[in-house]
């Protein structure tokens, strides 16, 4: 029974149906939504918006944790109900509605979003909608699969409406570790120490007076789209083994590692699943999405904890997962993303980073969010949180795309989310670039040398020696370096006579 998991009685009268609850969302209303990849998302009023908006135009701000599972983000771009979307997305429809410019998007680094709404530079939710597993006593909301931005936009929203979703196993309650940083500029030191490290509550902690509306639901999460390893992510992920080795070995990084951090996608999960056949042991995880791999590493007794702010699995995982909770809940925690991804923790408990990149040119600047320099493919995520400031920023790609047409090494990236500053190690299955402590022409070196593809390299290689004819810190020839995407653009490879 639903009532059972409504513990403050004097909400039982706000059940209503998702079609009512919707009512309360108004046109041009900045909404928060609970959600972060595929993971907690609300379901059954942003079903009830989609149907409102194709019968009578409705447009508002959405802002989530990040990605929306059930097709949601497409079904409201197409359906004409969005008009600014933040901080994240991951769908086809609503990324060819960004790129033709009828969704404004702001693209973010995860951590930045509520820290802004809590001093007032964006602007905070008329409304927030968010899925819980269950009601407290005191009329506090436990969260689902993932926490993301959900504790802040529910505490910042004039109104909350609340979807108890019944698919979820109650035994997720316990799970979560909500904590929210003071204000500044009086604020404390987030008093976490390590990774397994508890500092909050494990509820969200409004004020039930807010709740306008509760949806009862029966609907799962989508499940993840993780692939298996191939033999490119298998290579990568060898490489990275193979020099984490040597770290040890060199006595920079002891046999458990550091925490770790790995981006969501294909080609991190599979690097992190190579780490079970590894001679590591006792990892532990500081990352925001808790992916197949983490499961498959702490069920090979690979690692002992993970922290996380969602968690998305495969149709593979998921009934493992879910199905026997009890066996795994002792080596979890769910966070908010501000503190999933808080820049100080990540540099002062020494992340590993693990995050995939679109393209990275000669001297290690990277492009993880735009095809071509001008179109959007999903966003920034966290990969910049944890990149700027982790004890080793790693970044991960096949070297080449759309069957060899596309180098994912080129002269001078399109488009620079992640300077060279920030990047500590570049790998594709070609091999591993350290650039620690290189400058930038031996920088370009060692990326050409080990990370380009055989097909690319005579090219990049008379480039660069063209280039540093010319002279310079970071020797350019910038006609040459944009004719690699204009040829891509113009012709389809690359390659000029291809």
């Amino acid at each position: 029974m639903y009532s059972d998991r409504i513990r403050l009685s004097s909400l039982h009268s706000k059940v209503m149906s998702a079609d009512e609850a919707a009512t309360h969302v108004l046109d041009g209303m900045t909404v928060g939504m609970s959600g972060f990849t595929r993971a907690g998302e609300a379901k059954a009023v942003p079903m009830a918006l989609i149907k409102r908006a194709k019968e009578n135009p409705l447009k508002i701000s959405l802002i989530t944790g990040a990605s929306l599972g059930n097709d949601l983000d497409g079904l409201m771009a197409e359906a004409g109900l969005l008009a600014r979307r933040m901080p994240f997305q991951a769908d086809a429809a609503l990324r060819k509605a960004i790129n033709a410019g009828e969704v404004m998007f702001i693209d973010q680094h995860l951590s930045h979003t509520v820290e802004q709404m809590r001093n007032h530079q964006i602007k905070k939710p008329d409304l927030a909608i968010i899925e819980a597993v269950a009601i407290t006593e005191d009329g506090h909301i436990v969260p689902t699969t993932s926490v993301g931005n959900s504790a802040n936009l529910a505490l910042f929203a004039d109104k909350v409406i609340i979807e108890l979703n019944m698919a979820h196993n109650p035994n997720l309650e316990g799970l979560h570790d909500i904590y929210i940083p003071g204000e500044r500029p009086n604020r404390q030191p987030i008093p976490l120490l390590k990774v397994d490290d508890r500092i909050g509550t494990g509820a969200i902690p409004i004020d039930p007076a807010k709740i306008a509306a509760i949806v009862v639901t029966d609907q799962p999460d989508s499940y993840s789209t993780v692939t298996p390893p191939d033999d490119e992510t298998q290579a990568i992920a060898n490489h990275l083994i193979h020099f984490f080795k040597k770290e040890v070995d060199a006595g920079r990084l002891s046999n458990s590692l550091g925490p770790l951090q790995a981006g969501i996608g294909n080609i991190a999960n599979a690097v992190m699943c190579g780490l079970i056949d590894s001679p590591f042991e006792d990892l532990v995880m500081y990352s925001e999405v808790l992916q197949d791999s983490t499961f498959d590493l702490i069920d090979a007794g690979k690692m002992v904890f993970a922290s996380g702010c969602s968690i998305t699995l495969s149709e593979r995982c998921n009934n493992r997962v879910f199905g026997n909770l009890e066996k795994y809940k002792d080596k979890l925690v769910l966070r908010p993303q501000e503190i999933s991804n808080h820049p100080e923790l990540v540099r002062r408990i020494g992340i590993i980073g693990i995050n995939t990149a679109l393209e990275f040119d000669i001297y290690g600047n990277v492009n993880s969010t735009h095809v071509g320099g001008t179109k959007m493919m999903n966003g920034i995520g966290g990969s910049g949180d944890f990149a700027r400031n982790a004890h080793m920023a790693i970044f991960v790609t096949k070297s080449i795309a759309k069957g060899g047409n596309i180098s994912s090494v080129v002269p001078m990236v399109a488009h620079v989310d992640h300077t060279e500053h920030d990047v500590s190690i570049l790998v594709t299955e070609q091999g591993l670039a350290d650039l620690r402590g290189l400058a930038p022409r031996e920088r370009a070196r060692a990326i050409i040398d080990n990370c380009v593809h055989p097909s690319y390299r005579d090219a990049l290689n008379a480039y660069f020696d063209a280039a540093c004819k010319k002279g310079g810190q970071t020797p350019h020839l910038l006609h040459e370096a944009m004719d690699w995407h204009t040829n891509l653009e113009e012709r389809g490879h690359m390659l000029k006579g291809k």
